[in-house]
């Protein structure tokens, strides 16, 4: 089924500690992703859907599989942890695609690891199932994620505020290497630790960085390249992490964990959804200084094996993170101009989408909706019947700033903008009916929806209508 050669755990002994899943009572499988299996050359022929449910819960392990669990620390809304660990995920093993590169194949919710620290580590039905959801809408949305190859019923209940069903994904990734991950060892191991498990993530996501002067520095900018453009495309959609902690936040720039996660509907700089983030640490608008903070912690941890190398480079890591903020904005403006229709960069784009986000607060717009508006605005030839107020101010600069072909412009909008995002109510709402009534339609008709968020429809379809006046507030658990 898999291609393995797991160089994760053949290299880096100390580094994980074996583990092995529970078997679950009934094992079925729910959904399975053919069209990643196929771009990632993972053969399922001539396994029935009962044996593939029993190679991705745990009931059978594929052939080369080496189950471990990855040791990692990190900052939990603001407090560092010197002790975490896949408390209930399984690395079954590094897949080789077709193309060469490595995918990490993991089992998540298949039971506990000398990390679950008195949990059970198991998962819930619902938390799977917006997983596989989240994942491929983003991926749908063009923003970098770690996937979903399947998700399986147990057959067993988990506690957690009641019975629940159980079940497990399959978690596809480039890495699961975390800051936390670089965190842990530079706290347990020091400087050859830290260059070891930096040398890995060398070679799995930059390889170029092997020859530079210092690696270790180069590593770490690239991580923040690469996060920077991921937290700015998540800003472009709307999209609220919930639990940017440094052991959520992947060194290969892949979004992961989606917990508490969900999409604004009306603008708010402040939107916060997840119930544990009391004082709105991970609001929507604070993700970037978040990012900013994250990154910094990773080059505390990746110190050791930086100034190893050469001491007077400290300072060379410190003045990237120093620079991290207009990488971000450059990185915004790139997202911003597209969405906007700027065919080319001024000076003062900063400050007008800026302004746009101000508007947009001022007036509690759909974000969303407010997007596919202005794609309808060019089209029918830049008339409006905006009413006076911020918005309709700022919508004469952006007006006024406009330039290029109208045709030019509403092709970047389009492939920008998308009509469609998975909204909290109609989540909600089928994970409810497939949890609670064991009914899947709804989930089926999500799904196939946020797998087509650039598809025009109908004004009037369900699927892109703003929540109903008595929907929320919404709140969102880490659930797993």
């Amino acid at each position: 089924m898999f291609t393995f050669d797991n160089s994760f755990a053949r290299d880096l002994g100390g580094f994980y500690l074996p583990a092995d899943a529970e078997k679950p009572p009934a094992p079925t499988l729910l959904y399975f992703n053919e069209a990643l299996a196929n771009e990632l050359g993972i053969d399922r022929s001539g396994l029935s859907d009962g044996e593939v449910a029993a190679r991705l819960s745990g009931g059978a392990l594929p052939d080369g599989a080496e189950p471990i669990a990855f040791a990692y620390a990190g900052h939990q809304f603001g407090t560092f942890n010197p002790q975490l660990g896949d408390g209930r995920a399984l690395l079954l093993g590094e897949h080789i695609g077709p193309d060469g590169r490595r995918h990490d194949i993991q089992l998540k919710g298949s039971g506990r690891t000398p990390f679950s620290r008195g949990g059970d580590g198991k998962a819930a039905l619902g938390p799977v199932l917006r997983e596989f959801l989240m994942s491929e809408a983003m991926t749908s949305l063009g923003i970098s994620t770690t996937r979903a190859l399947a998700a399986v019923a147990t057959g067993e209940k988990v506690w957690r505020d009641r019975a629940l069903p159980g079940a497990v994904l399959t978690r596809i990734a480039a890495s699961h290497i975390r800051i936390g991950t670089i965190q842990f060892f530079a706290a347990h191991g020091g400087a050859e630790a830290v260059r070891q498990i930096a040398d890995h993530a060398i070679a799995r996501h930059c390889p170029a960085a092997a020859d530079a002067p210092n690696p270790y520095l180069a590593l770490l900018d690239h991580v923040i390249a690469v996060q920077c453009d991921l937290v700015a495309s998540w800003m472009g959609v709307g999209f609220v992490h919930g639990v940017m902690n440094t052991d959520n936040m992947t060194l290969s720039g892949e979004t992961i964990d989606y917990g508490p996660c969900a999409f604004v509907d009306r603008y708010s700089a402040g939107a916060v959804f997840s119930s544990i983030d009391k004082g709105g640490r991970y609001a929507f608008g604070r993700q970037p200084q978040i990012l900013h903070w994250n990154l910094a912690r990773l080059a505390e941890a990746l110190s050791p094996a930086i100034v190893a190398v050469n001491p007077d480079d400290q300072a060379a890591a410190v003045a990237l993170i120093e620079q991290m903020p207009p990488r971000y904005y450059a990185a915004t403006l790139n997202v911003m101009r597209r969405k906007l229709g700027l065919v080319d960069a001024d000076e003062g784009d900063l400050a007008l989408v800026e302004a746009l986000f101000a508007a947009l607060e001022q007036e509690e717009k759909d974000f969303t909706i407010f997007f596919n508006d202005l794609n309808k605005e060019i089209e029918r030839g830049y008339q409006t019947t905006e009413t006076p107020g911020p918005v309709a101010d700022w919508r004469k600069r952006w007006h006024a700033r406009a330039t290029g072909p109208a045709e030019q412009r509403l092709a970047l909008m389009r492939a920008a903008n998308p009509q469609l995002i998975p909204r909290n109510h109609l989540v909600e709402a089928a994970l409810a009916a497939a949890v609670e009534q064991d009914d899947f339609s709804p989930f089926d008709a999500l799904l196939a929806a946020v797998r087509a968020p650039f598809v025009r429809r109908d004004t009037d379809d369900p699927m892109v209508q703003p929540p109903p006046v008595d929907f929320g507030p919404h709140v969102t658990f880490c659930g797993t």
